[in-house]
């Protein structure tokens, strides 16, 4: 399973490291110590976490995660696979995307839920709902 360092669970989660560091010392999140003492996360408890914050559990006055030019950088939250689709949830800061690709796609990437991945949105309409 693939580990994350505070900082790049920080970008991940899209707070700041002291943000992050605040959220593992109250237990929010468990990390463990490497050979060289650095603290880390576990790919799927950083996962939990990003789910919880992407569904509002991050404080208020925590700056949100911004994309440029279409690119969502975030964490697998979820893969489902069908006999020849497959469904990916990616959690990016606050942001809950959802691709369909095909099965094969998802095994050539070998993705799985706590990995790092980027989902990249090209559209030709955007709609907008007056909130």
């Amino acid at each position: 399973m693939q580990s994350y360092t505070i900082g790049q669970a920080a970008r991940l989660l899209g707070v700041s490291p002291d943000t992050a560091r605040r959220w593992a010392d109250a237990g929010r999140v468990a990390t463990h110590r490497d050979a060289a003492g650095r603290r880390l996360v576990d790919g799927r408890d950083l996962a939990a976490l990003a789910v919880e914050v992407g569904q509002g559990g991050a404080d208020d006055d925590e700056p949100s995660y911004t994309s440029a030019r279409n690119a969502f950088p975030g964490i697998v939250t979820g893969v489902k696979l069908g006999d020849v689709a497959a469904q990916v949830e990616i959690q990016a800061g606050p942001h809950r995307l959802v691709s369909l690709l095909t099965r094969e796609a998802v095994e050539e990437l070998g993705l799985e839920v706590g990995m790092r991945a980027t989902a990249r949105v090209k559209s030709t309409s955007v709609h907008i709902d007056r909130v």
